[in-house]
C-alpha cells in the first residue's frame, strides 16, 4: 500500500449529523423527535404495556416545528429514534426585500440573506410593522435538519 491512498478530506463541522439516536422510552413531552423525516416537538407521549411479543410501545404525537402539522408515530420503547439537533440563533434585522427575503446581521458582522419572512401571519405583521416604524429588531431563527425559519421577534429599542 502506498501513502497516497490515505487522504481523507473532511468538510464536516462539529454538528455534522442532523440527528442523533435516543431510546424511544427516554423521549419526553416538550422534547424533539423526527417523525416521517420532519423535526417535531413532542406534545404527547403514551406508553403501552408490554405485549405478547415483549415490547412496550411508545406512541408519539408531535407538531412539526416548521409548518405546525401534527404527526404521529409508534415505536417500541427499547428501539432508538432519531432526535434532531435544534438550534436557536438571534440575528439583528437589517432589511426586508420586496420578494420576502430578510437581510440579517450575524455575530461576526456578515449578512445572512437566504431566509424568507415567516409564514405565521401574526409574527409576519409584527416584523413588518416594527421594521416600518424603524425599530431595532432581533429575530430568533430556529434551525434543524437543514431547514431554518424565523420563530420569534424581540424589540431591542429605538434606533
Amino acid at each position: 500500500m502506498s501513502d497516497e491512498e490515505h487522504h481523507f478530506e473532511s468538510k464536516a463541522d462539529a454538528g455534522a449529523s442532523k440527528t442523533y439516536p435516543q431510546q424511544a422510552g427516554t423521549i419526553r413531552k416538550n422534547g424533539y423527535i423526527v417523525i416521517k423525516g420532519r423535526a417535531c416537538k413532542v406534545v404527547e407521549v403514551s406508553t403501552s404495556k408490554t405485549g405478547k411479543h415483549g415490547h412496550a410501545k411508545c406512541h408519539f404525537v408531535g407538531i412539526d416545528i416548521f409548518n405546525n402539522k401534527k404527526l404521529e408515530d409508534i415505536v417500541p420503547s427499547s428501539h432508538n429514534c432519531d432526535v434532531p439537533h435544534v438550534n436557536r440563533t438571534d440575528y439583528q434585522l437589517i432589511d426586508i426585500s420586496e420578494d420576502g427575503f430578510v437581510s440579517l446581521l450575524t455575530e461576526n458582522g456578515n449578512t445572512k440573506d437566504d431566509l424568507r419572512l415567516p409564514t405565521d401571519d401574526n409574527l409576519l405583521s409584527q416584523i413588518k410593522d416594527g421594521f416600518g416604524e424603524g425599530k431595532d429588531l432581533v429575530v430568533t431563527v430556529m434551525s434543524a435538519m437543514g431547514e431554518e425559519q424565523i420563530c420569534a421577534l424581540k424589540d431591542i429599542g429605538p434606533k
